[in-house]
């Protein structure tokens, strides 16, 4: 993919969506890396747009789950020195190859299988982006907001691309919580503390984490209803 901070509204590659990501942030923050696809409508400098040459709608569920999956942002958290998310960080990152996609997981489905409904799910919730849904082969209606299963959801795409990065158990632990002097989302923790009473993220993503590697697909929501 390449990037662009034009400001200006145009179509690109005939879509009626954008991928962007978020350019001001900080390594203290819940998550340092944040991409999101939003309606075709000028930005800003700050909201920095991905573009694709090929097969622009898959490319880009898998880029959006990767860039907004705990593994990367915590490599990312290293990277940003400042309060900017800078063009020669992103393209420094380790960003997972288009073939790692097509590989088998352990629960018996290339990874592409597990990861684009989900990001289908969490992304399609207006129809403001029913062209994206449309580009994914989905034709129903946007998904209902429902905090608890985007959660559940979103904690299942962090164990999937943990797999992904080859990451043993021991080392998920680590990225979601390194003990002192170490750290690795003091704030996520600190703030899920205190709304939950634990840190439900580290739960979700091990169980998840856990489920995949039994060779089961996680479906953390139905455990939690």
């Amino acid at each position: 993919p390449s990037v662009s901070n034009s400001g200006s509204i145009v179509q690109i590659n005939g879509q009626n969506w954008l991928q962007v990501f978020r350019g001001i942030t900080n390594s203290t923050n819940e998550r340092t890396l944040l991409s999101s696809n939003v309606s075709q409508k000028g930005v800003g400098h700050s909201a920095v747009v991905v573009d694709y040459e090929n097969a622009r709608t898959v490319a880009s569920a898998l880029v959006l789950a990767n860039m907004n999956s705990l593994p990367l942002d915590w490599a990312a958290r290293f990277s940003v020195g400042g309060m900017n998310m800078s063009f020669f960080v992103i393209k420094q990152l380790p960003v997972l190859p288009p073939d790692a996609y097509v590989e088998i997981s352990s629960c018996n489905k290339p990874w592409v299988q597990l990861i684009v409904p989900r990001v289908l799910e969490l992304s399609y919730t207006s129809e403001e982006l029913h062209g994206f849904a449309e580009g994914l082969g989905y034709s129903g209606p946007p998904f209902r907001w429902d905090e608890i299963r985007r959660h559940c959801v979103q904690s299942e795409l962090d164990a999937i691309y943990a797999h992904m990065y080859g990451l043993s158990r021991s080392d998920l632990e680590w990225v979601l919580d390194a003990p002192e002097p170490s750290s690795s989302f003091p704030t996520l923790k600190t703030n899920e503390i205190r709304e939950f009473g634990e840190f439900r993220t580290q739960r979700y993503v091990l169980e998840a984490f856990d489920c995949i590697e039994r060779g089961e697909e996680p479906d953390l929501y139905s455990e939690t209803a």
